[in-house]
């Protein structure tokens, strides 16, 4: 995979994607009174598959970002629903602590190896 370390493996990209995703969802909420402006996501699926294939972090994010469709239409044009766009941030907030915990755990267990506990 492009990009990533043999000591990470996908979670360094995994990581990665889920900070830029972060993110996206943060511009979208902050945007949520902007009129005319377009809520857009990662999908987080396609762009470890983009990854995967070879593509650069950038161009997997890139690859895998679509804009949402309201479930309700605003008379200004933005698509931003603000409770989606939470429940959206505090999941993937979740899914990002998690492969933290995971890379830490990995690099406390290289370390202790690297010091010979």
């Amino acid at each position: 995979m492009a990009g990533s370390n043999p000591l990470f493996g996908i979670h360094g990209t995994a990581l990665a994607l889920r900070s830029q995703r972060l993110s996206m969802l943060a511009s979208n909420i902050a945007n949520a009174a902007t009129p005319g402006y377009k809520a857009r996501d990662i999908d987080f699926d396609k762009a470890m598959g983009l990854a995967a294939q070879g593509q650069g972090l950038d161009g997997a994010a890139d690859g895998a970002i679509s804009y949402r469709v309201p479930v309700t239409q605003s008379l200004d044009g933005n698509t931003v629903e603000l409770s989606t766009e939470q429940t959206l941030f505090a999941e993937n907030a979740v899914q990002y602590r998690t492969t933290l915990a995971f890379l830490e755990g990995r690099i406390s267990t290289v370390k202790r190896a690297l010091r010979g506990e």
